[in-house]
């Protein structure tokens, strides 16, 4: 029976999938249930090589490796992290701006620029169907939820995500990130990334645990909004908003079952800490097709990337347990030797920070304890008022 490859999503780590079979000489069937590629709203998000190291800089790396081509609107080379009452500015090769959705430059786009296989959009096969006429399915749906029917599907946390599109003066190097308890309630944070000169996204992204209905999330963006334009010092015109709730951030028990290969969100490569994801999401899809040419294994592939996930997922277990004096002391500490060491050394700190995490307090896989967690009374901050 000829080999047959069915991918089922035409984002990231679908694309890179399709792409890296091509480069084999497979051409997938490439299936997306909306009505185009990129079809969300526009928001910004980074390639930081503090999350991915030993790889020093991503959009080389897949270039050189893989013949996968990305063009950032902007390097950046200056991170401001703000907390409640200090601030540190860390300077030096941090990264890239990627851009994510409808744009016509978003990363999604540029990668269906480089697939020759053609997107079936509105697609209606399930799962079920594709088992019955190819040899083997990429389930790329970036839906955990979709997921969780076919396998068991550990359930990090989920999150709340509020988000603008803002017209304002900005450096296009230049990211910023709030870390405040009165506003990102359970160590959340927001953050600033810039388009261009004059446009950029702004976002308040936080954990959602028993007891965050305590919180007004309207008076929390009033709140990060007020803070991030007295920081800017201008005020911020909005000319695009999105809101997503309990966004699913979690990792599947297996990354196969029988010929069916998970990938991206449905695998577990969005990284808790702070909810970037879209370098390990990429490379999932460029194993996946590897292991389906036969040139290596998935699972062992792939195994960075799961110990990636519960590195960071002890790493925001230990955030989490800060409150507004405890987020001080660390952005006071970054700023100086320790957050110059972060940018510059070659050294995977969050990798090493996270072992000690997970050696210290184990994060449990797949039982019961982080649905209990998620279901547990955690109370409001008392500096929320």
């Amino acid at each position: 029976m000829k080999m047959r490859v069915a991918i089922m999503g035409a984002g990231l780590s679908g694309l890179s999938c399709a792409i890296e079979l091509e480069r084999h000489g497979i051409h997938p069937t490439i299936l997306e249930r909306r009505s185009r590629v990129g079809d969300r709203f526009i928001n910004g998000e980074v390639f930081a090589d503090i999350f991915s190291r030993p790889v020093k800089d991503e959009v080389r790396y897949l270039a050189e490796n893989h013949q996968i081509y990305i063009q950032p609107p902007s390097n950046i080379n200056e991170l401001i992290l703000y907390s409640p009452n200090q601030q540190a500015t860390l300077k030096g090769p941090i990264g890239f701006v990627s851009i994510r959705g409808r744009h016509e430059e978003s990363l999604e786009n540029q990668l269906a620029r480089q697939v020759k296989s053609k997107v079936h959009f509105n697609a209606e096969e399930s799962y079920e169907d594709l088992l019955r006429e190819y040899t083997h399915v990429v389930v790329a749906t970036g839906d955990a939820e979709y997921v969780k029917r076919i396998q068991a599907f550990e359930v990090g946390l989920t999150v709340t995500l509020k988000g603008t599109t803002v017209e304002g003066a900005f450096s296009r190097a230049r990211v910023i990130c709030w870390f405040d308890q009165r506003f990102a309630p359970h160590t959340g944070y927001g953050f600033l990334i810039p388009f261009s000169e004059k446009e950029a996204t702004l976002v308040l992204a936080y954990p959602e645990y028993k007891g965050i209905s305590a919180y007004d999330k309207d008076e929390l963006w009033k709140r990060f909004q007020d803070r991030a334009s007295r920081d800017l010092g201008q005020s911020l015109k909005v000319t695009d908003s999105f809101e997503v709730n309990e966004y699913i951030m979690g990792i599947a028990e297996s990354p196969r079952l029988g010929n069916t290969l998970f990938v991206g969100n449905c695998l577990g490569t969005i990284m808790p800490l702070m909810g970037f994801g879209q370098f390990p999401s990429i490379l999932s899809g460029i194993y996946a097709a590897l292991d389906i040419c036969g040139i290596e294994k998935y699972e062992d592939l792939i195994a960075s990337i799961r110990s990636s996930y519960y590195n960071s997922l002890a790493l925001r277990r230990f955030v989490e347990s800060l409150d507004n004096d405890g987020i001080d002391k660390v952005i006071k500490l970054l700023n100086g030797y320790w957050g110059y060491k972060l940018i510059h050394s070659k050294i995977n700190f969050l990798k090493w920070a996270g072992y000690a995490v997970r050696t210290l307090s184990p994060v449990p896989t797949f039982d019961r304890t982080v649905q209990e967690r998620r279901a547990s009374d955690v109370q409001p901050h008392t500096d929320q008022q």
